[in-house]
């Protein structure tokens, strides 16, 4: 097969007009016909790479991520699969795997280094110090996964040393996780060996990151956005930077991926070499992926765009196979066996009641486009001895419940979701997925809850009318079609909005980050009200 076409150079930062052969898979040959770009003619570059993403949070097994992914140019991803190990251990790990294989993508798979990511919440699984030794032994697993526990790296948890070294010993780096994180602490905890980082919500700590050696990830997914943030970076360190997603939700996925954020980098004058280093050869580079960089011998990844300005795919290749073109996806669903690990039963909203003592409490403060929250603490509503949700100042309760065994449940409240009637529940809840749901009274909340204990995992919404999502794998994919399921999400999505009223662009994206205690300030587990500062059980 030969095509021509407007050949984009990155290592040369070259563009010329010339064509390139495939066969058996790889590029045999690349063509000079003219030294310059033709009016006129599509370009061929290189595939985007999602340095950083859970395929979980899509809610799509990754055979139906893939179909949607490489529509817009997406040929590979650095895939961290802990949500499903927090619910699963490794049997969840080699569905991943497994499944991934059943289509032509490159999944590159990682070893997660904090299942459960906390000693203060129930996960369904763990994933031990010698289950990272055997994961980091296979060759579909390329790195160490985001290493949350920054505290134990800090104060040199043996555990967690350990880990380290093992991806050391087998010359695989490890991920970073370390919101906020500055100074000597921040120094310390490069030092002890962690190379990336895709959670700087500022432009002053990515860039004191990058000073310590550390490469950046600029993140943007459906609830966390730090493009705007972080992109000016581009200027000056684009040899260390990447794009990720980490969690971007099946309607984001369907109007596009990394290509959009290459557009958006184009947009603010960031030079077009630095934009494509980023998208396309560094996480190549850094995690010695299996993907090729339109160079003779390399595996025939590569993507035909109409421009570098929009960059809207024409077509994708992966080792030389059309997987998309013109906006449809070549890859079909696959069938898929679900897996799961679920024991709970209905609650009632006995269970929901909280006493009021006089004493005023502490509320999540949530912010739309950061996983990060606020902690306010304020006299409550009280009625008839209770404690209830104030509609008036947009504060309402939050619960999680414990689906791994019967528990207590765990009841605090929380501002800015803007819900002006009905519940929202959701069983992908990082990161150990338990059920979280926010609500306006007890009765809608029992209502969401048991609608997602019914068909053990999924997204629910109550109000006048019930909507359910299914999601029967661990409680957090679907084993559909990817574009039914897209379809399905956005419209739960639209009902929490325009008829319950949410003012957040992700509600249950952001639902599912309430109980995440590795992210600052206040968070809500499956055992109680969390301070992510001190980093206690309040």
């Amino acid at each position: 097969m030969t095509l021509q076409g407007n050949i984009v150079d990155i290592f040369q930062k070259k563009i010329f007009y010339g064509s390139l052969t495939v066969k058996d898979k790889r590029i045999v040959s690349i063509q000079e016909i003219n030294p310059e770009q033709k009016v006129g003619e599509f370009f061929i570059l290189p595939g985007f790479v999602d340095a950083h993403v859970h395929i979980e949070s899509s809610l799509l097994v990754p055979s139906e991520f893939a179909k949607l992914a490489v529509v817009h140019g997406t040929v590979a991803t650095i895939s961290d699969p802990h949500e499903i190990a927090n619910v699963c251990g490794m049997d969840g790990v080699r569905f991943m795997i497994d499944n991934g294989k059943t289509v032509p993508f490159k999944f590159h798979y990682g070893a997660p280094s904090c299942v459960p990511a906390t000693k203060f919440e129930t996960a369904g699984d763990e994933i031990s110090v010698n289950d990272v030794d055997a994961l980091l032994q296979m060759p579909d697993i390329y790195y160490l996964s985001e290493m949350m526990n920054f505290p134990g790296v800090l104060f040199k948890n043996e555990e967690v040393l350990q880990k380290i070294q093992l991806a050391k010993k087998y010359g695989k780096p490890v991920d970073g996780h370390a919101p906020g994180l500055r100074g000597e602490d921040a120094k310390n905890y490069i030092d002890a060996g962690i190379s990336t980082d895709h959670e700087c919500f500022t432009y002053d700590e990515a860039a004191e990151k990058l000073s310590y050696g550390m490469k950046i990830l600029i993140r943007e997914g459906s609830a966390a956005k730090n493009f705007d943030a972080l992109a000016p970076l581009l200027h000056e360190h684009s040899d260390r930077m990447m794009f990720c997603s980490d969690d971007k939700h099946p309607d984001s996925l369907l109007e596009g991926h990394i290509n959009q954020l290459c557009a958006r980098a184009v947009a603010q004058n960031i030079n077009i070499w630095n934009v494509l280093q980023a998208a396309c050869i560094n996480p190549v580079l850094h995690y010695n992926m299996q993907v090729g960089l339109l160079r003779e011998k390399d595996h025939a990844d590569f993507i035909v765009v109409k421009n570098l300005t929009e960059f809207e795919v024409v077509e994708t290749y992966i080792n030389g196979v059309v997987v998309a073109a013109n906006g449809k996806s070549n890859i079909s669903t696959k069938p898929a066996i679900a897996i799961n690990r679920f024991d709970c039963k209905p609650i009632t909203t006995q269970q929901l009641r909280v006493k009021a003592d006089g004493k005023p409490i502490k509320v999540i403060g949530a912010l739309d486009g950061q996983l990060i929250t606020e902690k306010i603490i304020i006299n409550p509503k009280v009625e008839n001895g209770l404690v209830v949700p104030n509609l008036a100042e947009d504060i309402l309760k939050i619960v999680v419940i414990n689906r791994y065994h019967p528990a207590e449940i765990a009841i605090a409240f929380i501002k800015n979701f803007g819900l002006k009637q009905g519940a929202i529940a959701s069983s992908v809840a990082h990161d150990s997925h338990n059920i979280v749901v926010c609500g306006i009274s007890d009765e809608e909340i029992c209502k969401a809850a048991n609608l997602v204990i019914q068909y053990q995992g999924g997204l629910s919404a109550v109000g006048k009318e019930e909507h359910v999502l299914p999601l029967p794998v661990a409680g957090l994919m679907s084993t559909a079609d990817g574009y039914q399921i897209a379809e399905d999400y956005t419209k739960i999505d639209q009902y929490v909005k325009q008829t319950l009223g949410s003012t957040l662009r992700a509600p249950f994206m952001t639902l599912s980050f309430m109980a995440l205690l590795v992210i600052p300030h206040l968070k809500l587990s499956d055992k109680g009200l969390f301070d992510g500062d001190s980093f206690s059980l309040l």
